[in-house]
């Protein structure tokens, strides 16, 4: 399992894969990203210690990831991430968080003094299927309620079940709505959600130019970004 690359394209930064506590949701029919979850708080404190080890302060920026929330790391990680930055001069960092910690990403600001780039995976803005399939737990509305609490939505494209009007209309909120996102090619794992290989070829032909907008990262395989199994 790598848990530590760095990302040398779009939006320069260093990035970890730590183990975090298990999701507080965790029931995303699509989600087998759990199994990296665990109980055993020392082990997962020692493990982590170690991938932040890795980090140098290069680009001045740190996106820390785990297979839950920001919100599920223990204590002690977050101390040691502060540590990090105090010590590595990190000037902003990426975190994400589940829509229902919406109301506390003010704590993380305070705690680590510094910029905060907050992802929420929302997968789709299309509410019947975000909810009713894809049981996300995310009951927002409109855009605009995700737009006030994050700055980068991560979406989810290439699912069967998924239409062509669907991801148009996704994109097209993404680009009116959000500074930064990212998309995510859906991946086949063990759960029952199977990818939709001609879907996947028509977004990857018409939308070919998102490889040269700075603003969104594209992951075909879900480790794109160096880390991950």
């Amino acid at each position: 399992m790598e848990r530590y690359s760095r990302i040398t394209d779009k939006n320069q930064r260093e990035i970890v894969l730590l183990k975090a506590k298990p999701c507080a949701w965790g029931k995303c029919r699509f989600c087998d990203y759990i199994d990296d979850n665990s109980d055993n708080i020392p082990e997962m404190v020692k493990l982590n210690r170690e991938v932040l080890a890795n980090v140098t302060g290069k680009f001045g920026v740190l996106e820390v990831i785990d297979s839950a929330s920001c919100f599920e790391l223990p204590k002690e990680t977050l101390e040691d991430i502060r540590e990090v930055i105090e010590e590595k001069k990190i000037k902003k960092l990426f975190f994400e968080s589940h829509w229902m910690y919406r109301k506390r990403l003010d704590e993380m600001r305070a705690f680590f003094k510094i910029p905060i780039v907050y992802k929420i995976g929302i997968e789709t803005f299309d509410e019947d299927f975000r909810e009713n399939y894809l049981n996300k737990h995310a009951d927002f509305k409109e855009p605009e309620e995700v737009a006030a609490y994050f700055d980068s939505p991560c979406l989810m494209v290439g699912i069967k079940g998924q239409t062509k009007e669907m991801i148009t209309r996704d994109i097209d909120i993404l680009k009116k709505y959000f500074k930064l996102g990212t998309i995510n090619v859906y991946t086949d794992n063990t759960t029952d959600v199977k990818k939709d290989p001609e879907l996947i070829r028509w977004f990857a032909e018409n939308y070919q130019w998102l490889k040269n907008d700075p603003s969104v990262e594209v992951l075909f395989e879900n480790t794109d970004f160096g880390v991950g199994d």
